[in-house]
This record gives C-alpha cells, structure tokens and sequence, in this order.
C-alpha cells in the first residue's frame, strides 16, 4: 500500500529541498578558495624554505570558476616572507574537488623581485646608543692588542642593519694604532643591541690593513 502525501506536506517537502539547494552550491566556490590556498601555502613553504615562514593572499585577486568535470579552479595573488630574505609576491593556479574536498594541480611562480629586506625595516632609535657600541668595540680591540696606540671611529660609516632574534645591528669602521710606533690600519665593527633594552649582545672586530 503505497503512501500518499498531502498537497501541503508536498509543497512543504519542495519548499525544504529548496532552500537546502543554494546555501551548499554557494558554499562551494569559498571552500575552493580556502582549500586551495591552504595548499598553495603548503607547497611555498615546502619550495622556499625559511624564505617563505609567512605567506599571506591578497583576496581581492582570487578567481574561483568551474574547471572540467567535477572541478571548480582557483587563481590568485600572494606573497610570502622571511626574516631576512624580504617580501616576494607570486601568483597561483590549483583545482578543487567539491565532492571528495581534495585539491590538485597546485603551481606558483614568484612574478616580483623580492624586495628588500633591509629597505622595509624601520630602526627603533629608543634605547640605541652608538657610543656604547663603539667603546665596546674599542674593548674588544684592545683585548687584541694589549699595546694599542691609538683608536679613533668614523661616525660617517655607521649604518643599522637587522639582526636575528629582533635585535638590531649597528656597523661601521675606524682606524687603529696597534701598537706605539705603527702605521694606523683600518678596521670595521659589527655591535649587536637587543633592540627594547639597549643591551649589547655581542660585538665583533675585523682589522682590514696588512699586519
């Protein structure tokens, strides 16, 4: 004995296939996008290395469409950075499965020279004094040369770089006497400052004349 719906229960069960419809079609292209680049990312940083620890999207360029048979494709923008390898943009293409939810095809290629590192960082000034560095560095030498005459620094070569760890680096070069009786030589320094404190971490010296 079959079953027999009622006019209202039919129009009802209608009503709720429809509205079930659109939400997971709409649904699709944003999973796409997020599973894709969730790979893109992946593969990144697997092909860059420590030059790729952050890799961002930008979401405006994302192009999501059908693809084949089962397929919706995925296009895009990026960018991916390290500490000290600077910002790389690059663009993207990978193809989405909605039914097994699994992603193939991932390719990239960096489409920008990477910019520098060095020229995007702002030194923190705060606790920085290049006088404390260099008389370190005048420490150092003289534990070198217990004999030495005379050091003397050139303001005119400082430069602040970034360090590892968030510290800063401060280097420039100056001259020295090594011993009473000797030609000055040139010499450069490398001082290594925690950046919120001021502390010196480390320093080091390279003589660059003759001995």
């Amino acid at each position: 004995m079959k079953t027999r719906l009622s006019p209202f229960a039919s129009v009802a069960a209608m009503a709720l296939l429809s509205l079930a419809g659109p939400p997971a079609a709409a649904a699709a292209p944003d999973s796409a996008g997020e599973r894709c680049e969730s790979a893109v990312a992946e593969t990144v940083r697997r092909m860059r290395g420590p030059r790729a620890q952050e890799v961002q999207f930008v979401g405006a360029k994302r192009a999501v469409s059908p693809s084949g048979d089962d397929e919706i494709g995925v296009k895009g923008e990026g960018r991916y950075s390290g500490p000290n390898s600077g910002t790389t943009s690059f663009a993207y293409s990978c193809a989405f499965n909605p039914k097994t939810g699994g992603t193939s095809g991932v390719l990239f290629r960096d489409t920008g020279t990477p910019q520098s590192a060095d020229a995007a960082w702002q030194p923190d000034l705060t606790h920085l004094a290049p006088r404390e560095c260099e008389s370190a560095a005048a420490a150092a030498l003289k534990d070198k040369y217990p004999r030495v005459g005379h050091i003397a620094f050139d303001p005119a070569t400082r430069q602040l770089r970034p360090a590892p760890n968030d510290h800063t680096s401060l280097e420039g070069g100056g001259a020295v006497v090594r011993a009473p009786g000797m030609n000055a030589v040139p010499f450069s320094y490398r001082c290594e400052v925690e950046t919120r404190s001021g502390r010196i971490v480390g320093v080091q010296t390279t003589d660059r004349g003759a001995r």
